[in-house]
């Protein structure tokens, strides 16, 4: 009897989705049907386009050709390349469908450009989409590609992905290089796996490679992002710092010529804190002090006070002047503990010397000056705001914003640096982020100023902009 009532069950059961099935089926032919009807109809009397859920994607020659961006391998290799320069990244994909579309077959180039721009956007998910097209393409990924997906999962602190990414290349006989190595150590640092990374170098020196500046950085990382922190945490970074100046059987400079020419330095590669400023000229940063980079930017987030002094000591031992990183590093940590008088003699000192100075110097002691939003740190932000605005530097962009938006959380006090900050942006015709313009929006409104104010209506326009730009405005609260 049950296995009967199961029969008759799975029969109804059977029917009733035939049935929608048949119903579906019936109602997109007649919905097909009356397409064509209404196309043949608007054919006789020329009003084609008129026809609703009908696109017409064949365009004449010289419109097409007006339209398109590129027609093969190589002009699409050179738009890759250009969107990766100008940092719009996220165009990649539809590049690469638009390649697709119009049948031009990506070389390994084309997917090493996909893969790097993806890694400089921190875009983990796009890189791994265009490595499974390659391998559908029948291309095998060569060890510069599993060190670019190795430095992206460093890059999102995913190390997991990163040792699986190294088990597949044995498994595929792809022989790991020098800089598969560190990427790896350096993406086991980001999560702060000290066991991990020491395995690592115990590898290292069994296939009888040395350690080079960029291991001791990563160690330095290692121990810095270890929870919790460790007790010999500042000895340990001092010991590292001292070895690094020491021979090693690895060259100084790792980087091989396709990541050259691919605009790929091994401070990214690794993703080391420098990164973004190793191409600054007129002495800003020294490589020489790899290190001593990222000991000094290791203290400053920890807000160790007495670990930057000895590194300062170490640096001024070996006959070292700071370079433009370090004082920034310097100056970061005093003001973040509490310092702030000792991080604007080091920022007095700084200029005095006649060492190398740019505008995040400034913005440095302007940003540790606004810590705890006292009286006095506010006016020295102000005056050293002032002061970057004489010597003619800028408040651009990312450096605009991040100082507004710190500045916009200030909820006494006349709001002076914060107006202060958005005038010197205006003043250079600048947009701050959604973020910094809502912040000191909701600051402005919290505030007793008239709605017809110039500076209100004139934020409440740009917050309006970005909102229509980046998000729903019907989401806010105010």
């Amino acid at each position: 009897m049950e296995v009967r009532k199961k029969q008759e069950k799975t029969e109804t059961e059977g029917g009733t989705v035939l049935f929608c099935s048949e119903v579906i089926h019936s109602t997109a032919m007649k919905f097909l049907q009356s397409l064509i009807a209404q196309s043949r109809y608007a054919a006789r009397v020329g009003s084609l386009n008129r026809v609703p859920g009908l696109r017409l994607f064949s365009v004449s020659t010289e419109e097409y050709a007006k339209r398109n961006y590129a027609n093969n391998v190589s002009e699409y290799n050179t738009v890759l390349g250009s969107l990766t320069a100008q940092r719009r990244n996220f165009l990649l994909r539809d590049v690469y469908e638009d390649m697709m579309l119009d049948g031009v077959k990506p070389t390994r180039d084309t997917f090493h450009s996909l893969v790097v721009g993806s890694m400089k956007a921190v875009r983990m998910q796009d890189a791994f989409y265009f490595v499974d097209q390659m391998k559908t393409m029948g291309l095998v990924p060569d060890v510069t590609l599993y060190n670019f997906l190795i430095s992206i999962c460093g890059k999102c602190k995913y190390s997991n992905k990163a040792i699986q990414l190294l088990e597949e290349m044995k498994c595929m006989e792809i022989k790991p290089n020098v800089q598969t190595y560190i990427c790896l150590l350096n993406a086991c640092a980001a999560d702060g796996r000290i066991d991990q990374v020491y395995a690592i170098v115990r590898d290292m020196a069994s296939a009888g490679l040395g350690l080079n500046k960029f291991c001791y950085a990563g160690l330095i990382v290692a121990h810095k992002n270890k929870i919790p922190l460790t007790e010999d945490f500042a000895a340990k970074v001092i010991e590292f710092v001292e070895r690094s100046k020491m021979w090693s059987s690895v060259e100084t400079d790792s980087a091989n010529a396709e990541n050259v020419m691919m605009g790929v330095t091994d401070e990214e590669l690794y993703n080391l804190p420098t990164a973004e400023y190793i191409n600054r000229r007129g002495g800003f940063l020294s490589r020489q002090f790899t290190a001593y980079h990222t000991a000094f930017h290791a203290a400053a987030d920890l807000k160790h006070v007495e670990l930057t002094d000895a590194l300062l000591e170490m640096l001024n031992k070996d006959g070292k002047t700071p370079d433009g990183f370090i004082g920034m590093q310097v100056i970061r940590c005093y003001c973040h503990a509490g310092h702030i008088d000792r991080g604007l003699q080091t920022f007095e000192n700084h200029l005095k010397e006649g060492w190398p100075i740019s505008a995040e110097l400034f913005g440095t002691l302007a940003e540790g000056a606004m810590v705890g939003y006292t009286e006095k740190g506010m006016q020295i932000a102000q005056d050293t705001l002032i002061r970057m605005n004489e010597r003619n530097f800028a408040v651009y962009n990312k450096l605009g914003s991040e100082l507004l938006l710190i500045a916009a959380g200030e909820k006494t006090g006349g709001y002076t640096t914060a107006n202060l900050i958005w005038d010197m942006m205006q003043a250079r015709r600048f947009t701050p982020t959604l973020p910094a313009v809502e912040a000191y929006y909701r600051g402005l409104k919290e505030r007793e100023i008239p709605e017809d104010d110039p500076r209100l209506m004139l934020v409440s326009r740009t917050y309006d902009n970005l909102i229509s730009r980046f998000g729903n405005r019907a989401n806010r609260n105010i």
